[in-house]
């Protein structure tokens, strides 16, 4: 076996994504094939509606694809009960729903949930490894402060402690940057790649700053009505993927910068 094909950590084939309802039956994406390897920071991108978020959900176990096959390092995925897919892969949701009367430190020990015992009490290994990553991520000076008294980016910050403190080899996020400025914006987009270089976990997240992924990410999963690819953002540009993905009379794809700008009338 090669060293590439040792490092997936999650793979689909011929993967078709959508909803299933009695006898209805709608398609969102199919025919995705696509592999993720360790150390590597994915972004999700393409226009409103065109199945992100269903793509996420599918690829996390918490939507049932309508066919093909999700494989999670060496497992298929829907062969893996609740507890095995918590320890595989950990999910940060927009808007989620957490009790923001807890403590920085309690939410994130929050993600020890699939290591502890049935009454949930940490061990010293579990309080070590939420303490490394509190560090990890630079919110030492949060650790004691309630949820209710974070602002967004602060609390984005904390959710992806707590999924880093699953210590699952993926990482899935669902638009981590919204209603967050530009430089908090940029302040997850660095965070996250600093922590594929020093975890070598595999974090795929969604996201419409699609310049902001162009420019930090080692690959793009890039999702049109008819195709779903991924490659680096060099290659992609390369080949003229990103012409096509806005109406072109307002947006098109500048190559010299490698940014989407807004046309200007004569």
């Amino acid at each position: 076996m090669s060293t590439v094909s040792q490092n997936i950590t999650l793979k689909t084939t011929n993967l078709e994504i959508g909803y299933a309802h009695k006898n209805q039956r709608k398609t969102i994406a199919k025919n995705i094939n696509i592999e993720a390897q360790s150390s590597e920071l994915i972004a999700v991108i393409g226009v409103n509606g065109i199945g992100k978020s269903t793509f996420l959900r599918s690829i996390s176990g918490i939507q049932e694809p309508l066919s093909g096959e999700i494989t999670i390092g060496e497992h298929k995925l829907k062969e893996l009960n609740n507890l095995e897919r918590a320890s595989q892969i950990g999910l940060v949701l927009t808007n989620q729903p957490i009790s923001k009367n807890l403590s920085v430190f309690e939410l994130i020990a929050l993600g020890r949930q699939p290591y502890t015992n049935w009454l949930g009490k940490l061990s010293e290994n579990d309080r070590e490894k939420i303490e490394n990553v509190i560090n990890l991520t630079s919110i030492k000076d949060l650790r004691n402060r309630k949820c209710y008294e974070l602002s967004d980016g602060q609390l984005q910050r904390v959710l992806i402690a707590r999924s880093i403190a699953q210590n699952t080899p993926i990482i899935i996020l669902d638009e981590p940057t919204t209603h967050l400025d530009m430089y908090h914006k940029a302040n997850v987009f660095k965070l996250l790649k600093e922590l594929v270089k020093q975890t070598e976990k595999t974090i795929i997240f969604a996201s419409h700053e699609i310049n902001l992924a162009i420019q930090i990410c080692d690959k793009i999963i890039l999702m049109h009505p008819d195709k779903t690819q991924i490659d680096t953002p060099k290659n992609l540009i390369s080949k003229g993927m990103f012409q096509d993905l806005f109406p072109k009379e307002l947006i098109h794809f500048d190559e010299i910068s490698s940014s989407f700008r807004i046309k200007n009338k004569d």
